[in-house]
């Protein structure tokens, strides 16, 4: 949405509110993942039970960091061009010896991640087309991050204050 800056946005499954926001200057979007849940935490007044993310949020600590928030996490653990097959995860126990990566692919290759981790594009693409095609915001007119991040929180605001109106 801008030179060098990422505006996120997470969403309560229910009725798609946003209930955290944020305008980031890493890229990709790596690192940014358990601050959000840290904020809808606190905007909420408890973790979510179950969040979801893309390729981009990964990084090896961010599981341990959101299950410490309370939060099931599942996170994709790499980009995947539309139409590609999954993943071919062995069957059987997770070997003591797994790395965080190969322990996140295998929750997400499980029935109730592959259930989770399929609802996210009906919970997060919804509201960020709601906030470009019907109203138009495309880009900031603000420059600098801290600018950006309040226009952003504004926006995020306008979008959950007029869910439902004509």
């Amino acid at each position: 949405m801008g030179p060098g800056l990422e505006a996120e946005a997470a969403q309560a499954r229910a009725r798609q509110i946003i209930v955290g926001q944020a305008v980031s200057n890493k890229a990709p979007d790596n690192g940014n993942l358990v601050p959000i849940v840290e904020q809808v935490k606190n905007n909420c007044g408890r973790a979510p039970d179950k969040t979801t993310a893309d390729a981009g949020y990964w990084t090896p600590e961010a599981p341990e960091a959101c299950e410490q928030l309370g939060t099931d996490v599942y996170i994709s653990t790499r980009r995947r061009k539309h139409g590609d097959q999954d993943d071919v995860v062995p069957n059987g126990p997770v070997p003591e010896d797994a790395d965080t990566r190969e322990r996140m692919r295998r929750k997400l290759r499980s029935k109730e991640g592959r259930d989770t981790y399929a609802r996210r594009k009906a919970v997060v693409e919804p509201v960020f087309g709601q906030i470009k095609e019907a109203r138009g915001f495309r880009r900031f007119l603000l420059r600098g991050q801290k600018a950006v991040q309040a226009e952003w929180a504004m926006v995020c605001r306008f979008n959950h204050s007029s869910k439902g109106a004509a």
